[in-house]
This record gives structure tokens, C-alpha cells and sequence, in this order.
């Protein structure tokens, strides 16, 4: 015993593991270290030994060998000693799957990716993590993996279709990175029959020797059935859907007024007229506001709903925001983070009833900069439900029907207009970019499919709310970091270098040049911008600006944000569909009542996941929209439409059509007798014999060939293809850039991505 608890009590972490636990075990640390000492694999039965592990502790002791494992700290060779994982020079990371068959090892510790041969992604489905070992490089100089081990398997559960062939059926995964068909055990079909979408139950895991097999547990429907694109978007993203019963019960519970007790501890603000400002079709409204002229400027007061009152951390609510993340926003339906007696009753800032907020009340300077500010929890009562469309007739027209009949608003939406001026030469002086982009809106049948596609004009009423939102989050950014309280910023780096010297490289061609050096900021990009306003090429220009900048995300490490031009940044004004949001109101309480928030998660954890999870609503929301288009675009087969060309890859062009606002693909195959070489720094494929270019910009004409419904892909062919049918983006084009679909009135921050769609969006 004495030989025991000498050995145990060299454990640097012992004290940690005592406090953690009735009956300490050694540490992780610890365990790694002994392993480590005796230079080569340990057999369990001797590490038991050389450690002195009781009999009573021995299940616990595998257990913990188990989880290291899984972790990737540990594996077992052949004949099952245990070894140290850093010792193998084997690498931990995540399987990305390509629809061809092949994937690569995402590592962990972010260096390069391994190429995975078809051969070793039979072993593992796309996002299994495994244990890898570079095995070589391959023909293109990629390090190339082989599979050691599978750690987690990532899929219990997949959404595909059933197919049947020679008396064997199989499902065929929604999601393209499967390329696995995954067998249907026999007599487990569930009734599905041979072309319907179902949810499969994997009951074996492939392996190198043999493939997936599943049993069908529920039938989802027709490919073709109104809302299936929804249904198979739902599940092929792991989008929860479903409120749990605890959740349900608990939003029930509330009453659909505020209540005298919830009174406590506010500031009675419905005499100000406020007022909400939002898309036609928005049913929950975060945010209102007031402006009104004082000394030195104006009083900009805008009001939050106060989610953060009725959602405690911890409680079923709080669990299944957290999971979800944030509000989905599809074509004709919402996947809301919070139960409807929430999202649109009791938080939503509906007119003419009292609602609980958080107020951010500021004074602007006449030059456009935030003076003195104050957080506040207040009740408010919001004077009108009004529209983008709206607010933009009555400050245009302020004699006509509409502004009479909102007299007693109007002036306040003047003021607010006057403002807005002051606060867009401001944004003008810090340099904020500005990208100029088409959004679009699709237009049903009855049917649930797309009868047109319009543009969405962005009028000074979406600005003007943008600006006001802008402000108080800046205001909430600042007061946590003066007030040293963690929280979830939005962040915004600027250009990696890679990105920056391409970026400079295709700018040269074109006689430009984008100032600041090494590390440019966002006046820098924002002056490249207004130089080339009204030039031909102008569109091209932007979009290889804009795919130069990274995406923005959510982190408690305050780097600034870069297209914005502010220091601080974060995300105040939407808790009822953003948890981020959530998360800064709570911190802004606690610091109001002189205390710290603690999260129910680490705060670096939560910025991982909610970041993902908006990275999850825009590919579910993504894939839903180009379901759509294709089944719009069956009906136009054949049909020949002018487009631009919105990107170039090795294998082709995507063609964004005018008018339609739909892409499709000019595969490299399709471009003639000639071998064309993708040069990315210039955005284009370059014909070897002929000459021909091809390049991101360029204007010409196809004709639709195929619409494949499987994969959401839509073909096109150039038209009259031996005559030229191409006009160059160069200085001297006059190119017209068509955009992708989106919802949003306007993207805040010049980011390559889109977030949620149908609502406002605050960078």
C-alpha cells in the first residue's frame, strides 16, 4: 500500500481529481506520462499493475482508458497493449467526404488536410473522426492518409431515398459527401416503397470489407411532395425541429400579458412612440424604436425584447435555444429558436400592448458619433407595427394618404431620417464597406413552388434601421469590454495573406490598387470600392473584393471588426432568434446588478457552436432554395437566357442567369475542342490552343440542358457555341451583375457568406 500511494501521490494533478471525485483515479495527465516512460506499448493488465489499480477500481480505470481512446490520447495496437497516441505519429481529425468517393482528415490541430482514396472512405462515412497516418503523398502533392482507427462515428441516423436493384435495396443519402449506398437489411424496408424519402436507421457501420447497412424507421413521402425540400433539408442538417415536451410546457406557462410583478426594477417608457420597422411578412419583432432632437444632436432609443426575462439559463427553454442556435429562416417557413408563445406573443414587440425590453438609450453627436449612452430594463408599448415599404412612402411623401394617416408618426420618423444622415456620413468617415448587392425574393404558387424570382429593392428605411441597430450594438460591445465582462463579440478578420496577394495580383490587371500594406483595413477597401463606382467592370471588381474577406463569426476574444471598421463588435439586438443575442443581454443584466454572468457552457465553446450553427441554417436554407430552383427551372428546358458568369473552377463556369437570379454549371467539357487551364489568382480558364477566356464577370448566353432534381444541379451549354457569344469583363464591358437569391434586406457584414433569411441583419 505504502509502494501504491508513493507512485499515486507523484500525480501532479492528484489534488484536481480528488475534488472531482469520492474515489480519485490517476489523471489523464498522469496516465499518459507512465505510458510514456516505459517506452513502448503497455499491456492494460501490466499498466493496472504498474499502478497499483484495486480490484474494486479496475472497471472505473477501464472506463477512464475508454474515454482516452475516444479522445484520440490513447489506441491499441494489434495485439491490444495500449499506446501513446503523439508517439505513433498518427493524427486525430474529422472525415470530409466528396460526392466522388474520396474525403479528406480534417486534423484537429489545423494542419494541412490529408487526401483519403476511395479505398480507406469505405471504411468511414463523412464526419466519422478517425485516427490517421500520412501513408504518402499523392500526385498532386497532397499528403495522402490511411485510416488507423474510427474513434466516433458521426451518423446514427440518415435521409435518403430507397432504390431497389436486382432484388437489393439500398438508400442513397441526401447529403452528397455519403456517396455510400447503404444497404437495407432484409424484411427492415418499414413499408417504404422503391423512389420515396426515408429516415434510415444505421444498424452496421461500413468497413473495409463491407458497406453500411441500415433499417427504414420512418417514411417521410414523395421526392416531389410540397415542403419534402424542407423536411429532407430538416434532417440532413441535424436541424432540431420539434420542441421537447419540457420546453413546450414551460413556454405554456406564461402568460400571454406582462404581469404587475414583472414590473420590478424597470423604467416606464410607453409614453415614448415607439415604433417597429420590419419585412412585410415578419411575425416577431425584436426591436423598436424612438428618436427625437436634443442638444448637440439627437436621442436615439432603441428597445430590445427582454428574452433574456423569461428565459433563465439552464431551464428547458435555455437547452433547446442553445441547441438550435439561432431562428431558421426558409422559403414560406420559420424553424424559430423559441416556441411561437415566445418568438411571436409574449417577446415579440407587437403593436398596441405592453411588452418587457432592454433599452440602449444613446445620445448621437450632430457629426454621427455616440456620445453618452445607458442600458436599461424597461416596459414600453410600441405606437405601430410598420414596413420597410411604409416608412419609405411617408418619408418620401409626406402629404400623401399614408403619411396623413400616420400623422402623429411621421415626425418622429423624420427625426429618425435626420439621424440616419448623420450616422451614414460617420460610417462613410470610419470606412466601414460597403458592397452593393441584388437581393431577391421568390414568389409562390399555391403549390409551394417558385412562380418568379424578383428583385428586392433596399430603400433608406432598411438603411436607417440597419444604422440604429449599428449603434446599439457598438454601445453593447463597448459597456462589457469597459466593464471587463466576457462575452460572445463578432468578430471580423481581415484578409489572410494568401488571399490579400491574390487580391492585389488580379488588381494590377486592371491598372487598381488596394492601399494599407501588409494589413489593410476597411477604409482601405472601402476607397478601392468608391474608385471604381460606375466603372463597366465594377460588379467583377467587387465580387473578387468581397470572396477576398473571411467569414464573420462569434468569439469571447474581442478582434475587432474588420468590415464594419469598429474595435468592438457584438451582437445586442435580436435575442428573440440569435442565442448570442441572448448571451449579451445577460451579461449587460449582471453587470447592471454589479455581478458576473457564468453561461451554462464555456464561453469559447459557445462561440464554436453558435458560429456553426448559423453555418448550419445557411447550407439547410441553401439547399432548400436550390431544390426549389431546379424544380422551377424544369420548365425551362431548352430555353436560352443571357447570365454572367459568377464563378470559375477547374471543372467550369457558373452562369447566374438575369432576370431568373438562378446559377447553373458550363461544364470545362462544354467549352470546345481545346484543353483550358483554371488560373484562380486571375478568376478564369484559358484556352491552351485557341486563346479563349473565360473569366469571372464575363457576359454571354447558354441554354438549359438538363435539370437534375437528385443532385440540385442545373446545366447549361453555350449557346450557338461556334459563334461568339462571349463579352469580356474588362475595363471597356459593360457587364450587369446578376446575384444568388437572398432574403435578407441587405448583408451588414461584407462577408462571402449569407445568414438567415427574412430578417433584418445587424453585421
Amino acid at each position: 500500500m505504502k509502494k501504491k500511494n508513493n507512485l499515486r501521490l507523484q500525480d501532479p494533478h492528484l489534488e484536481r481529481e480528488r475534488q472531482q471525485y469520492e474515489h480519485p483515479l490517476p489523471s489523464r495527465e498522469f496516465i499518459l506520462q507512465i505510458l510514456t516512460e516505459q517506452g513502448g506499448p503497455v499491456d492494460e493488465g501490466e499498466l493496472l499493475h504498474l499502478l497499483h489499480i484495486d480490484t474494486h477500481e479496475a472497471e472505473l480505470f477501464t472506463r477512464r482508458l475508454r474515454a482516452m481512446e475516444r479522445d484520440g490520447q490513447l489506441m491499441r495496437n494489434r495485439k491490444h497493449a495500449l499506446c501513446v497516441v503523439d508517439k505513433l505519429d498518427l493524427v486525430k481529425g474529422k472525415v470530409q467526404g466528396h460526392p466522388d468517393g474520396f474525403g479528406f482528415l480534417v486534423p484537429e490541430d489545423g494542419s494541412a488536410d490529408m487526401f483519403l482514396s476511395e479505398k480507406e472512405m469505405h471504411k468511414v462515412l463523412h464526419g466519422d473522426v478517425v485516427m490517421a497516418r500520412q501513408s504518402g503523398v499523392d500526385r498532386r502533392g497532397r499528403p495522402e492518409g490511411k485510416i488507423v482507427e474510427v474513434l466516433e462515428r458521426a451518423n446514427s441516423r440518415v435521409v435518403g431515398r430507397l432504390y431497389e436493384e436486382h432484388g437489393i435495396r439500398y438508400v442513397v443519402a441526401e447529403n452528397r459527401r455519403i456517396s455510400q449506398d447503404i444497404l437495407v437489411a432484409p424484411g427492415e424496408t418499414g413499408g417504404a416503397k422503391t423512389g420515396q424519402v426515408v429516415i434510415l436507421e444505421i444498424i452496421k457501420h461500413p468497413d473495409k470489407h463491407a458497406q453500411p447497412i441500415g433499417r427504414i424507421v420512418e417514411v417521410l413521402g414523395n421526392y416531389a411532395d410540397p415542403g419534402m425540400e424542407i423536411e429532407i433539408a430538416l434532417r440532413k442538417h441535424d436541424l432540431p425541429y420539434e420542441f421537447p415536451k419540457d420546453a413546450e410546457k414551460q413556454a405554456k406557462r406564461f402568460s400571454p400579458k406582462v404581469n404587475a410583478e414583472d414590473w420590478a426594477g424597470r423604467e416606464d417608457i410607453r409614453d415614448l412612440p415607439l415604433v417597429t420597422i420590419d419585412g412585410e411578412t415578419a411575425r416577431d419583432f425584436d426591436d423598436a424604436v424612438y428618436c427625437a432632437p436634443e442638444k448637440g444632436g439627437y436621442r436615439l432609443v432603441v428597445a430590445i425584447a427582454d428574452v433574456s426575462h423569461y428565459v433563465q439559463t439552464g431551464d428547458a427553454l435555455d437547452r433547446e435555444a442553445i441547441l438550435r442556435g439561432n431562428s431558421v429562416y426558409f422559403p414560406r417557413r420559420v424553424i424559430p429558436m423559441l416556441p411561437e408563445e415566445l418568438s411571436n406573443g409574449l417577446c415579440s414587440l407587437n403593436p398596441q400592448v405592453d411588452r418587457l425590453c432592454m433599452v440602449c438609450d444613446m445620445h448621437v453627436s450632430n457629426s454621427g458619433n455616440i456620445g453618452k449612452y445607458r442600458f436599461y430594463p424597461s416596459v414600453m408599448h410600441s405606437n405601430a407595427r410598420l414596413t420597410y415599404t411604409q416608412v419609405a412612402a411617408m418619408l418620401t411623401e409626406p402629404d400623401g394618404d399614408l403619411a396623413r394617416s400616420n400623422a402623429a408618426i411621421v415626425p418622429h420618423l423624420q427625426h429618425l431620417y435626420a439621424l440616419f444622415q448623420k450616422l451614414l456620413k460617420a460610417r462613410e468617415k470610419r470606412g466601414a464597406i460597403d458592397f452593393e448587392t441584388v437581393e431577391t425574393q421568390m414568389i409562390f404558387t399555391g403549390q409551394g413552388k417558385i412562380e418568379r424570382i424578383i428583385p428586392v429593392v433596399r430603400n433608406d428605411a432598411h438603411k436607417l434601421i440597419e444604422e440604429c441597430m449599428l449603434a446599439a450594438n457598438v454601445c453593447a460591445a463597448e459597456y462589457l469590454h469597459v466593464h471587463k465582462h466576457t462575452v460572445l463579440y463578432r468578430i471580423h478578420q481581415g484578409p489572410t495573406p494568401e488571399k490579400l496577394e491574390a487580391l492585389r495580383e488580379f488588381m494590377k490587371e486592371f491598372g487598381l490598387q488596394l492601399g494599407g500594406g501588409e494589413e489593410p483595413q476597411a477604409a482601405d477597401y472601402s476607397r478601392l470600392l468608391k474608385s471604381i463606382k460606375g466603372r463597366p467592370d465594377a460588379g467583377l471588381l467587387q465580387t473578387v473584393m468581397l470572396r477576398s474577406l473571411r467569414q464573420a463569426k462569434y468569439e469571447p476574444e474581442n478582434i475587432g471588426h474588420f468590415g464594419l471598421g469598429y474595435d468592438a463588435y457584438t451582437h445586442f439586438t435580436s435575442p428573440i432568434r440569435r442565442y448570442p443575442d441572448l448571451l449579451v443581454h445577460r451579461a449587460i443584466k449582471a453587470v447592471l446588478q454589479g455581478k458576473q454572468y457564468k453561461p451554462a457552457q464555456k464561453w469559447a465553446e459557445l462561440g464554436v457552436h453558435c458560429s456553426m450553427t448559423e453555418r448550419r441554417a445557411d447550407d439547410a436554407t441553401r439547399d432548400v432554395e436550390a431544390w426549389l430552383k431546379c424544380f422551377y427551372m424544369r420548365d425551362h428546358l431548352g430555353s436560352v437566357f443571357t447570365g454572367t458568369v459568377a464563378s470559375v473552377t477547374s471543372f467550369g463556369m457558373f452562369i447566374s442567369l438575369d432576370d431568373l437570379y438562378v446559377e447553373g454549371l458550363v461544364h470545362i467539357s462544354e467549352l470546345g475542342k481545346d484543353y483550358f487551364h483554371f488560373d484562380a489568382t486571375k478568376h478564369q480558364l484559358l484556352g491552351e490552343r485557341t486563346g479563349q477566356r473565360y473569366r469571372l464577370g464575363d457576359r454571354l448566353q447558354v441554354r438549359v440542358v438538363k435539370v437534375d432534381m437528385e443532385s440540385t444541379k442545373i446545366d447549361f451549354v453555350l449557346h450557338e457555341a461556334g459563334e461568339e457569344t462571349v463579352r469580356h469583363a474588362a475595363p471597356k464591358a459593360a457587364p450587369k451583375t446578376a446575384s444568388k437569391t437572398a432574403k435578407k434586406p441587405a448583408p451588414k457584414e461584407p462577408t462571402p457568406k449569407k445568414s438567415g433569411r427574412g430578417k433584418k441583419k445587424h453585421g
